[in-house]
């Protein structure tokens, strides 16, 4: 990827991220933009959100996004100087989500092992 798609999907990606907090619709709950991804001919971008909360609510959410997807392409238009205005789809991004779960077996790992020093420092 060169520097200028590098800048695009970053300007996509604030602006959206913008736009998608002031988003009305109730079924849109607590989302963070983690990435965009847009094709060289910036015919369509791939928006990645971190949604907080069930599987439930993120399927919610996802809908909500893609019945709002109208009005941020409109926002993006306002606010960058595009050749064109990609068609926004959004996918879920389950990274922090995985980070969340790798943090947990750190913590149990390490709990593990102070507990197996404790042990061994005990008999010596």
């Amino acid at each position: 990827m060169n520097a200028r798609m590098r800048r695009v999907n970053e300007a996509v990606r604030a602006v959206v991220a913008d736009a998608v907090g002031e988003l009305k619709d109730p079924r849109i709950g607590m989302v963070t933009v983690t990435g965009v991804q847009v094709t060289p001919d910036l015919g369509e971008a791939t928006v990645y959100v971190s949604v907080l909360g069930s599987e439930k609510k993120r399927q919610a959410t996802l809908a909500g996004l893609d019945s709002a997807h109208g009005v941020l392409q409109a926002r993006i238009n306002r606010e960058l100087k595009l050749r064109r205005t990609p068609t926004l789809t959004f996918a879920y991004d389950d990274a922090v989500e995985r980070g969340v779960r790798m943090t947990k077996l750190i913590d149990e790992l390490a709990a593990g092992l102070s507990e197996e020093n404790e042990r061994d420092d005990a008999e010596d």
